[in-house]
């Protein structure tokens, strides 16, 4: 008995065949059913089931024995045919969409090797490759030099800002903790990201002490009222400490005037910290990166796409580090600089440079700034085609000279500068009615229903969302690499279908 047993022992558990050919047959699954069908426009993008209905059809159960290969490859089927498909060129969802093959490579490359970025060690590959991509994002903002890391989202990247500017302005947090400092000030704009209120919450900070700056039409931030709003919390008894501004902001897709912020934060001594998760890949493009003019300002700022964060040299390692002896011993035989796991607030930390780095390296900085400007040509295309249709009504004030610039498809300059196209459809039953005292209550009713269509139906997908005062409205992300002109006109005629008997 006991030598069966050790017979056993003595043999692999898994088996690398079967292995091998099981990730085989589910990646033929994945490029057909993800990748092929997933891009197609003839094809859905979602399958839609009411969460009992799907329930049933993915049998989620997880029981005591294992499952053969046939069974196996039948739930992958099943998870990327009812899965969105968010490459699909009509889903304009989120602030994501579309593939990159190259990028995909990455992240198929980074999983099947399996390593964290904590340590030269385990990672060489990828501890240079993430500081070469760092560097170039660097000079593309104008910095000769800083520090960097990459970050599992714009969430973490505002965490980390909002951490590092407390530890600059009180290094003793790290020792003594939150009950040693005076009460402290944040300060963001009403459309900032909701992460930085996360944030305050998570490092004892509060959210009571985010101060919530102002916006315009177009809904950026008025310098003003950031300046009146420093006085305030001042007067309150707080310490001011960290500005958080943003470039490209969630709906609106609005960037704050970066100059006048960082003169404010020269002034009274503040960190300027910019959330260009969203907005920062127009820094690629020579036409559009005077909406983030200043940018070179920052402390430290957030990188769309990629979720970066910048900040000057060193700090994030004294900030963070807690000197692990078992993983960072202070006498290897390389360069101990290159382990830079410590000035991360995760240990493990997954491999994101190589998904960018490798479509960087196909199609150039020059093909990523096509990228750019083919969004925004997109988008002066939409804006156009909606305003010579009835029933469409832009969110905010749209200007003459907007009216005359996208005639002429010069530089677009309008309720949003960026790739969000913020808007109303108002049905034929309710056109010409604005007065009536249920419009509004009528008129909110809208977008709901209109997606709840397009996703049953599943020809496409577009947020909607209530701002401030105004009561739902569709938020349009123009960004995929995939969309053509066709497609815009597309998204035009289908919102008009599934609204106008509304």
């Amino acid at each position: 008995m006991n030598l069966l047993a050790d017979q056993h022992l003595n043999e692999p558990l898994l088996d690398h065949r079967e292995g091998q050919l099981f990730l085989t047959e589910a990646f033929k699954v994945i490029l057909e059913e993800v990748l092929c069908k997933g891009t197609d426009v003839n094809e859905k993008v979602c399958e839609w089931r009411e969460p009992e209905e799907l329930a049933t059809l993915l049998d989620l159960e997880l029981r005591e024995y294992g499952e053969q290969q046939h069974q196996l490859l039948q739930r992958v089927r099943d998870v990327a045919k009812y899965s969105v498909k968010t490459n699909h060129p009509r889903f304009f969802n989120q602030l994501f969409a579309g593939v990159d093959y190259h990028a995909l490579t990455g992240r198929f490359l980074t999983e099947a090797l399996n390593t964290s970025q904590y340590t030269y060690e385990v990672a060489p590959v990828f501890v240079l490759m993430e500081d070469e991509v760092l560097s170039k994002l660097r000079s593309l903002v104008g910095w000769a030099q800083g520090d960097g890391i990459f970050c599992p989202g714009g969430t973490m990247s505002n965490m980390y800002a909002m951490n590092l500017a407390r530890y600059r302005a009180f290094p003793e947090v790290k020792l003594k903790g939150q009950w040693a400092l005076p009460r402290l000030a944040v300060f963001t704009s009403q459309e900032s990201h909701y992460s930085v209120m996360k944030a305050a919450a998570f490092q004892g900070i509060g959210t009571e002490n985010v101060f919530k700056v102002n916006v315009d039409d177009r809904g950026c931030m008025i310098t003003d009222d950031l300046s009146e709003k420093i006085e305030l919390a001042k007067s309150q008894g707080a310490v001011p400490f960290l500005v958080h501004a943003t470039s490209g902001t969630t709906v609106q897709g609005a960037f704050d005037p970066l100059e006048p912020i960082a003169d404010i934060c020269d002034r009274q001594g503040l960190w300027m910290h910019v959330d260009a998760a969203w907005g920062g890949s127009v820094l690629f493009s020579k036409e559009h990166r005077h909406l983030m003019r200043g940018v070179e300002r920052w402390e430290s700022g957030a990188c769309s796409g990629i979720q970066l964060l910048e900040c000057n040299f060193d700090l994030l390692k004294r900030c963070h580090s807690a000197d692990a002896t078992y993983l960072f011993q202070q006498d290897k035989f390389y360069d101990m600089s290159l382990d830079t796991g410590d000035k991360s607030i995760q240990c493990g930390r997954k491999v994101d440079c190589l998904k960018l780095w490798l479509m960087w390296k196909a199609v150039g900085s020059q093909g990523l700034e096509e990228r750019v400007d083919r969004a925004f040509a997109h988008t002066r295309y939409l804006v156009e085609k909606m305003m010579k249709r009835e029933g469409f009504q832009l969110i905010g004030k749209v200007s003459h000279c907007f009216i005359k610039c996208i005639l002429t498809y010069s530089s677009l300059i309008f309720i949003s500068p960026f790739v969000n196209v913020c808007f109303w459809f108002i049905p034929p039953s309710l056109r010409g009615k604005e007065n009536s005292p249920d419009y509004q209550d009528r008129l909110s009713k809208v977008a709901p229903v209109i997606k709840e269509r397009m996703i049953k139906q599943g020809t496409m997908m577009v947020g909607y969302q209530p701002l401030g005062g105004r009561v739902n409205f569709f938020r349009m992300i123009v960004i995929s690499p995939q969309l053509s002109y066709q497609d815009m006109t597309f998204f035009l005629d289908e919102i008009e279908r599934l609204g106008n008997n509304l």
